[in-house]
């Protein structure tokens, strides 16, 4: 069986893409691994129509029906290789099965680098945050801990000062900090401490400090996580010849969400824009509208 388009990401993305595609009434497919960075945040608080918050784990089982009522296939499986075929692209999935289809969308997002405390796992979107430009605002005037490693925590903790003053980093990692960083962190009164964190404190979702690797207690109620070296997952798009930027982010036309590649399209995060939910949203959507264009000229 030949799908008129395969979605690769079952994401905020992906999913959209396949609601519009849907609506086309294209025969489409999404293939997930269902480990996306959407299934991680508790809550959601810049979205419009939910000003107390929505679960990711919740709204992309809504999607997912939405989806379904459409018609959309759902296959749970990695894609590990890509090729081109004389009738369109060939994907190939860790447990060797193949499927074909004339059209391709890429969206399949970006993994977080999140260190092994999984009591961090349930406070993710509730007292515990990993995007300033979605979460800045949860900290506002409020003591916040920065868990991060080099360059990246320090950054995060230097953003941060735009809506609080109260600020602790610690370098857990122990990995370099440029000397120009730690002087801003010095100049804005944040400080800085390079020690392993032995535990994380929390009860449910309630993040309530850390215990450091020497025995003391840093007792605080919100925090960011920014250890850099996030996985951006565009693998198998490179196999297809797809170009990718040096940091391994999808190059696609701004308009369309076309691939250098003739009929591989990418959204949301795996492409280079800025990682919010609804910005993916709009990815999905605007390469759903090119593909189906491209689809229907075509059959006339």
């Amino acid at each position: 069986m030949q799908y008129d388009c395969i979605i690769v990401g079952g994401g905020f993305a992906g999913l959209q893409a396949a609601i519009q595609l849907g609506r086309y009434r294209h025969n489409v497919a999404v293939i997930d691994a269902a480990e996306g960075r959407s299934t991680m945040c508790r809550s959601y608080h810049n979205l419009i129509g939910f000003p107390i918050g929505i679960g990711g784990a919740e709204l992309l089982a809504l999607g997912r029906q939405q989806a379904e009522q459409l018609g959309i296939h759902f296959i749970k499986a990695v894609v590990v290789r890509a090729e081109k075929a004389e009738d369109g692209l060939l994907l190939h999935t860790a447990d060797e099965v193949s499927f074909r289809c004339k059209r391709l969308l890429i969206a399949t997002g970006v993994k977080d680098r999140i260190p092994s405390f999984p009591e961090l796992i349930p406070c993710l979107g509730i007292s515990a945050y990993i995007c300033p430009d979605c979460d800045g605002y949860e900290v506002a005037d409020q003591q916040t801990l920065v868990l991060g490693a080099g360059n990246a925590g320090a950054r995060m903790a230097l953003t941060l000062t735009h809506w609080t003053s109260d600020l602790i980093y610690i370098n857990h990692e122990r990995s370099p900090v440029d000397r120009e960083l730690l002087d801003l962190l010095a100049d804005k009164g944040i400080p800085y401490i390079e020690q392993a964190i032995q535990s994380v404190n929390a009860e449910q979702a309630q993040f309530n400090g850390i215990v450091l690797e020497d025995g003391s207690t840093l007792a605080c109620e919100r925090c960011f996580v920014a250890f850099g070296g996030n996985e951006v997952r565009s693998g198998f798009a490179k196999q297809l010849g797809v170009e990718l930027m040096d940091n391994k982010h999808i190059i696609v036309d701004p308009r369309t969400k076309l691939t250098s590649v003739r009929n591989v399209w990418a959204a949301g995060d795996v492409a280079a824009h800025s990682e919010m939910v609804t910005i993916a949203m709009g990815d999905g959507s605007q390469a759903a509208i090119w593909i189906h264009k491209s689809l229907i000229a075509t059959s006339m």
